[in-house]
């Protein structure tokens, strides 16, 4: 630091200190700053990720209860299928036409189990698809 002469007495100069200029005040006023923003930023992101657990709960509910839904459809059309068939049996009049083929049946009767069978684990080799795994929160 430098020693600046100020003023001459008559017999000796007095050598008077430069003030500091120090930047500690700017750096605690920059610290806080810094340290409320950052409490701001995981405020914000708490309520971002209560936010997205909620709608997490929500499609998983829709997705349940749909699911629910098409199991009760596919119970509902195998229970007319059946009460159907020995109808068939006993009319063999019906026109061609309106009958289904059995292979028009066999379409319908895979579609429904695709819907109601569970995807199988995957095989050694093969590759697990992370989207459709099913986290809990």
């Amino acid at each position: 630091m430098g020693w600046e002469l100020l003023s001459w007495t008559a017999n000796d100069p007095v050598a008077v200190p430069k003030p500091k200029r120090s930047l500690l005040p700017v750096l605690i006023a920059l610290f806080l700053v810094s340290y409320g923003l950052m409490a701001l930023l995981v405020f914000e992101q708490g309520r971002t990720i209560d936010n997205q657990r909620g709608l997490i709960r929500v499609l998983f509910s829709d997705s349940s209860e749909l699911t629910h839904l098409k199991d009760k459809i596919f119970k509902k059309q195998h229970a007319e299928a059946q009460a159907q068939a020995p109808a068939k049996d006993r009319s063999q009049a019906q026109p061609p036409s309106t009958q289904a083929s059995p292979r028009d049946n066999a379409k319908n009767s895979h579609k429904a189990d695709k819907l109601r069978k569970p995807p199988k684990p995957p095989a050694d080799g093969e590759i697990l698809d992370a989207r459709r795994t099913v986290w809990t929160i």
